[in-house]
């Protein structure tokens, strides 16, 4: 009787567990549903995004108020150019998201270069600068296109060093940002003061707003967009922190990706650096933060129109074709990435 009644109790008790489940309100991916203030679909998001912090830290370059101010100035400086024509912000202009919305920026002796300038808003979040990966991060970023001859066109670093030595204003600049070192006017040293500045150009968004759990920060057809966008699989790249910026891959899994585009001129991508056949039209995978303000699109710019742009991607790397209406929903999305440039940064010190 006793091993009869305690059989019988745990059958209630399931029964009720099984009763209580039921009862429970269930997240529905597709509908969205609410629970607690947090939407469903920002539950499957938050385990493959995460918010921007506010700013991209390096422990090898700690940022300071002080660098941060001399990596300004030098970002805005004309006369890190050989002729005087281009700053940084001549190809990654602040003012319009980092870019320039050129195919090809305009070097310093008035000619394009060989690949689009990406934006730089998030750049510090990225495990690798430049579309083959060729900088580490953006220290080492910041000091190459100085020194390449078709951008900035500078010949010598010395020569860099020479004609900001000359400026009494960047002396006391560089000896505030790197008080320990004697020989504050380096090279290195402005390398490590753009870097900085570039580690606080993080643009929240709507986007983050929801991924930290406020449900009604996108609308019903944002969020469709959004789970589209990781129903068809683009999620298999564009992930993270950035969404993007943290692998490489072919552009042209299925196909040539010059089919699609229409390129004038074919890529070979990063082979060029790194001499292995592996490489070969492999890219960076582009962030897409901001990518509503940052066309044209892809590494030679050579489509402009954003819904294009989802649609060759998703041909090329996913062999999907999209209808004209999906296309435009996860363009709907990808608009909910559009962050804010901090205000200050968008002002040029040289003009008053």
């Amino acid at each position: 009787m006793r091993n009869t009644m305690k059989l019988n109790f745990k059958i209630t008790m399931t029964a009720v567990i099984i009763l209580i489940a039921s009862c429970k309100p269930k997240l529905s991916t597709d509908s969205f549903s609410v629970d607690g203030g947090i939407d469903s679909l920002q539950i499957t998001a938050s385990g493959i995004f995460q918010p921007v912090p506010k700013q991209a830290n390096n422990p090898e370059n700690p940022i300071t108020a002080e660098k941060v101010a001399l990596g300004k100035m030098l970002y805005y400086d004309t006369r890190l150019s050989m002729k005087g024509n281009n700053s940084c912000n001549s190809c990654h202009n602040l003012s319009t998201f980092g870019v320039d919305n050129k195919a090809f920026s305009i070097g310093d002796d008035g000619l394009p270069g060989g690949r689009n300038s990406p934006t730089v808003l998030n750049a510090a979040l990225h495990t690798t600068q430049f579309w083959d990966g060729r900088a580490k991060d953006v220290e080492e970023q910041a000091g190459m296109p100085i020194m390449n001859p078709v951008e900035m066109h500078m010949p010598s670093k010395a020569l860099v060093e020479d004609r900001l030595k000359k400026d009494e204003n960047y002396k006391k600049l560089f000896a505030a940002a790197f008080p320990n070192d004697k020989n504050a006017v380096s090279y290195g040293n402005l390398e490590k003061a753009i870097g900085a500045f570039e580690r606080t150009l993080i643009t929240p968004s709507k986007f983050d707003e929801y991924l930290a759990g406020k449900a009604n920060a996108l609308t019903k057809e944002e969020k469709e967009g959004l789970d589209l966008f990781m129903k068809t699989g683009c999620t298999t790249c564009h992930a993270g922190v950035a969404l993007g910026g943290q692998m490489f891959q072919k552009f042209g899994i299925y196909g040539n990706y010059w089919d699609l585009t229409k390129s004038a001129k074919v890529d070979s991508g990063k082979i060029t650096i790194s001499k292995n056949a592996a490489d070969l039209y492999v890219f960076k995978v582009p962030s897409l933060r901001n990518a509503e303000k940052t066309g044209p699109y892809f590494h030679d710019g050579s489509v402009a129109d954003l819904n294009k742009a989802i649609s060759i991607m998703a041909k090329a790397e996913l062999n999907k074709t999209l209808s004209d209406a999906e296309a435009k929903s996860i363009a709907t999305f990808l608009k909910t990435l559009t962050g804010k440039v901090p205000e200050d940064a968008t002002k040029n010190p040289f003009l008053k």
